[in-house]
């Protein structure tokens, strides 16, 4: 190279000039002597410009799984036939299965609960008292009559107080149950009682709904049992269009997520709340990144339905023309240690996940179709190698600019 470099300032040495030049005055001889010193250092800073890329070349990456230090590392190539089960789908979660089954709330009361408690007691009353019915005979009779109760709260305690019944448990039991428990405390004191106990305010029964919502609040829970849709619904709907959404349930130490579109396409996804639950509404939560010769390079987010590998290309403006190399395309994921024919679990102690290189070649036609059922994924790196004869192209550029103006410069000397 160095040899190289110096065969373009041929001519330029004081030994090849003719006899009848070196009689020239010094000081024309030491501007030509600092001109090619120049060049020289301009041609030498770009040494890293002429073989540095943007990154690994295609032959770099085929040959990574034999000199990486990573172990396990491994290319796949994909084809029409395989890309379908080269990347399955993450698995995805079941609001179902794992959240479905929930009590509707308002039938069980919590601490802090405001109760309506309405008390009858039949005729002749002992303690609540009955009111005179006209019959339009000459006597009247005594008929019952409802006594409501002031709002009484579940207290820190999980009870209430009731007038002749003392401290009846209420945390924890349905509106039945308490019903049951005060008139069998007033048995014996009262006369044939009856007892009614609703809700009258749900304290602590709330679902918060956080996100890409319109208006993001606290619903309170009713008997009616509120279900997923129902929750968002109060917030006024989501912000982007619903099936572009990812919706996300905290329960306890549980927390799923599922496609919107998912939900609405399977009804019994649609679960009914339970008290405490956090709905998490995003859009386009999900991301990967894109590096090499692509369109631009960049992090591209997406939403929770899923994107295919063409889509991808296509977000980020295909592949540059001119830099690159079309049958090298990699996608950059960490696999799942599982049974699967990606990844056999014949190896005892293995990792918890295997780094696995997917390869595309786009100068295959069938090779579009494969990047239609590709499925990427969350933190997946999609790299684009540069093109061989782009890397040649772009060191004859540098070398064209480079002995261009030295040539000029010799014309203008001599």
């Amino acid at each position: 190279m160095i040899s190289g470099k110096l065969g373009v300032f041929k001519g330029l040495d004081d030994r090849s000039e003719p006899k009848a030049r070196i009689g020239q005055p010094r000081g024309r001889r030491f501007a030509r002597l600092a001109l090619a010193g120049g060049v020289l250092a301009l041609l030498s800073g770009c040494g890293g410009g002429l073989s540095g890329s943007t990154g690994p070349s295609r032959s770099a990456i085929l040959k990574a799984p034999t000199g990486a230090r990573i172990e396990g590392l491994r290319i796949i190539d994909i084809t029409n036939v395989d890309a379908a089960r080269a990347s399955p789908a993450a698995s995805p979660s079941n609001f179902a299965q794992a959240l479905g089954g929930a009590t509707p709330i308002g039938t069980t009361v919590g601490v802090g609960d405001l109760l309506e408690i309405t008390i009858w007691e039949a005729a002749p009353a002992a303690l609540f008292g009955t009111m005179p019915s006209d019959t339009r005979i000459d006597s009247a009779i005594q008929t019952s009559r409802g006594n409501t109760l002031p709002q009484l709260q579940v207290g820190p305690s999980g009870t209430i107080s009731v007038p002749f019944a003392g401290d009846v448990p209420a945390a924890g039991r349905t509106l039945r149950q308490i019903e049951q428990e005060i008139v069998r405390r007033l048995q014996g004191r009262a006369h044939l009682p009856q007892a009614l106990v609703r809700v009258a305010k749900n304290v602590t029964a709330n679902v918060t709904v956080l996100g890409d919502v319109k208006q993001p609040t606290r619903v309170p829970l009713t008997p009616k049992g509120e279900r997923l849709l129902d929750v968002i619904a109060e917030t006024g709907g989501t912000a982007q269009p619903f099936e572009k959404m990812t919706v996300q349930i905290t329960r306890g130490q549980q927390v799923l997520s599922m496609s919107a579109a998912d939900i609405v396409r399977d009804p019994s996804q649609n679960i009914v709340m339970a008290r405490d639950d956090v709905v998490s509404v995003s859009y386009q939560p999900y991301s990967f990144t894109v590096l090499g010769a692509a369109g631009k390079n960049d992090e591209v987010r997406f939403e929770g339905s899923g994107i295919t590998l063409s889509q991808a290309l296509g977000r980020v403006g295909g592949l540059r023309d001119q830099r690159a190399d079309p049958k090298g395309v990699y996608i950059f994921r960490y696999e799942p240690v599982t049974p699967t024919p990606l990844t056999p679990a014949a190896v005892s102690a293995a990792p918890a996940s295997v780094p696995v290189i997917y390869s595309v070649d786009l100068k295959n036609p069938s090779s579009y179709f494969a990047a239609q059922k590709f499925a990427i994924r969350d933190h997946d790196v999609i790299y684009v190698s540069v093109s061989p004869l782009s890397e040649i192209q772009n060191f004859i550029n540098v070398i064209a600019s480079s002995i261009l103006p030295v040539t000029y410069a010799r014309g203008v000397l001599n």
